[in-house]
């Protein structure tokens, strides 16, 4: 019963009918971030795509300004060098057969994989593990590359991937509701800039066709088209 009076609420105080700038959007979902934990922020974004074509196909990363809010554990496929430069970056668990074999065993606590080059031939060999839930270190996203340390840096320091999913639309969290109003615009241009930046070449027509900002125990809120520049 409170719950339905919660959500009759929030939905109160929402206009469904109007497309708010990105200020006007953030306070408003801040506001009804009641719940008593810190809600995550969260963005979906519907594109003019349809995924089942390569050329459609839209994947990448953005760091954000102000960070996601949340910690993230990064386990890292690499050899000697490598892998010394990934443990002082802070990267949570490095390996490489020894990795292999905890993860093909059902060891999953990380939130981000990356990987040295020379090592993709065995990680690739985790496919049907990683894949599934979008773990699968890609050069596109920055996530295979020489570079270990640096990549490991950006996932801790806030850096994001995003994909489109089959009804194309790509969702991500933005930051908390703990998070001042500036940071999580921040946030939200960053992102927004991200996507258009990754328009594939076979879309066609408009390419954002709507924003929606909420909090994990909110409701949505539509952001105005204009604010998505490009």
């Amino acid at each position: 019963m409170a719950k339905g009076k919660r959500t009759r609420a929030i939905a109160q105080t929402i206009d469904a009918t109007k497309a708010y700038t990105i200020p006007e959007a953030v306070k408003l979902v801040k506001s009804n971030a009641k719940a008593k934990f810190d809600e995550s922020i969260e963005i979906a974004v519907n594109l003019g795509v349809d995924p089942k074509y390569a050329d459609q196909q839209v994947r990448s990363v953005v760091s954000l300004p102000a960070g996601t809010g949340k910690a993230v554990r990064v386990a890292v496929f690499a050899k000697d060098k490598k892998a010394e430069e990934a443990t002082a970056a802070g990267a949570d668990i490095v390996g490489a057969e020894d990795l292999f074999e905890k993860v093909n065993g059902g060891f999953m606590d990380f939130d981000r994989v990356i990987a040295t080059p020379d090592m993709m031939g065995l990680v690739g060999r985790l496919g049907k593990v990683l894949g599934p839930r979008g773990l699968m270190p890609n050069p596109k996203v920055g996530t295979v590359t020489p570079n270990v340390a640096q990549a490991v840096k950006d996932a801790k320091g806030g850096a994001i991937e995003f994909k489109v999913e089959k009804a194309g639309i790509v969702h991500a969290g933005i930051g908390k509701a703990s998070f001042s109003e500036a940071d999580i615009e921040k946030n939200i241009q960053a992102f927004l800039a991200a996507v258009v930046r990754a328009r594939p070449s076979g879309a066609k027509g408009t390419f954002v066709r709507k924003i929606s900002l909420s909090s994990t125990m909110g409701g949505g809120v539509t952001i105005d088209l204009a604010e998505a520049k490009g």
